[in-house]
């Protein structure tokens, strides 16, 4: 949310209603994720620059020159944490990865344009890969074990990934999110001239992330709870 008036109760169901109405998967997220983040994208980048410590813990355990992938990079906070490392970002987002360019132009690896659903990557590509703040965006469980799927194929066979997706379980958050509520939410981002869009998150409850990344093929090495996210980090076997 961008601290802004937000829009009452009503008006979210009514857009909830129109994104449950929506025709197919791919549309809902087009409408709901896609074209949002590019109207979006210069304010959202503003408060977004703080990598979280859980990230940044695990960009710091990389072995030195280790090539990876920051699948959903927005605006590219993380690509440059580690600079003994090399990090490929890729965004489905041109508006998001405009604001990379701006912010890091003297310190970016390579960008890409791409779904998370195809990446343009060589299998075993990368010795590790993260994806943070993104999986929750696929509006249906196939979709999301698939991107999880997708980003573990251009990860090399015992190479890592960490996957970062908010949590249902948000109770001490301004948020209030909590267990018993929907899982299948739009989240309100109110601009700076007043104009209100809707994101589409699924709220991942304990363990779901885990059983996710495993239907995926991975294997779980490490989970955890931080900052209102479900975290996983899991190996391509």
């Amino acid at each position: 949310m961008s601290g802004k008036i937000q829009p009452s109760q009503e008006e979210i169901e009514l857009e909830t209603q129109k994104f449950k109405s929506t025709a197919t998967p791919e549309l809902q997220e087009s409408l709901y994720v896609h074209e949002v983040y590019n109207d979006i994208a210069q304010h959202f980048s503003q408060t977004r620059y703080k990598p979280w410590p859980m990230v940044a813990q695990f960009l710091g355990s990389i072995s030195d020159y280790s090539l990876g992938v920051d699948v959903g990079c927005g605006n590219g906070k993380y690509l440059t944490v580690n600079p003994k490392l090399y990090i490929v970002g890729s965004d489905y987002s041109t508006g998001l990865l405009d604001q990379a360019v701006q912010l890091h132009q003297r310190e970016l690896n390579d960008l890409v344009v791409a779904d998370g659903m195809m990446l343009p990557h060589e299998t075993k590509r990368f010795d590790f890969a993260m994806s943070i703040a993104v999986v929750h965006h696929f509006s249906t469980k196939e979709r999301r074990v698939a991107a999880i799927r997708e980003i573990l194929r251009v990860v090399r066979c015992g190479g890592r990934a960490l996957v970062y997706c908010w949590a249902l379980e948000q109770e001490k958050s301004r948020r209030g999110y909590r267990e018993g509520m929907e899982q299948d939410i739009l989240v309100p981002w109110v601009t700076k001239d007043g104009t209100t869009r809707m994101r589409y998150y699924h709220l991942y409850k304990k363990g779901e992330l885990e059983e996710d990344c495993v239907a995926a093929g991975g294997k779980i090495v490490q989970s955890g709870y931080e900052k209102d996210n479900w975290w996983v980090i899991v190996e391509r076997i």
